[in-house]
């Protein structure tokens, strides 16, 4: 009942080599969770955002998990601005983001501005 998604999800920070690492601890962090099967964090200049998905019969626990996961955050990265996402579409959108962003050609600029979209996506649905 585990869908794959083709690219790998994976941490990425657009900025410095330290924002990628600590993009790369926020994933693993998340992927210790045994309901989740899937992690893609990315790091922008203020916001992180950090998108999962949740295994199909652990759903019923979203709630919680969503609880879990940002009191995770909050302790381990307290200076950090996360947006927590479980929904699918949003999850898509970073994988997306992700792959576009390993074009050189694909300015920080326009990253940013991406991301910044994606988290709005975010806000309008909850």
């Amino acid at each position: 009942m585990i869908q794959s998604v083709n690219p790998e999800p994976g941490a990425v920070a657009l900025y410095e080599q330290k924002n990628k690492e600590l993009a790369e601890k926020v994933e693993k962090d998340i992927q210790s969770f045994d309901a989740i099967y899937d992690v893609a964090v990315i790091k922008g200049k203020e916001e992180t955002l950090v998108a999962y998905k949740v295994k199909h019969l652990k759903r019923f626990g979203m709630k919680k998990i969503e609880k879990d996961i940002n009191k995770l955050l909050e302790d381990h990265y307290p200076n950090e601005d996360f947006v927590v996402s479980s929904d699918y579409k949003i999850f898509i959108e970073t994988i997306e983001l992700l792959e576009r962003m390993k074009d050189p050609s694909f300015s920080e600029k326009k990253a940013e501005q991406q991301l910044q979209r994606v988290i709005s996506l975010k806000k309008e649905m909850t």
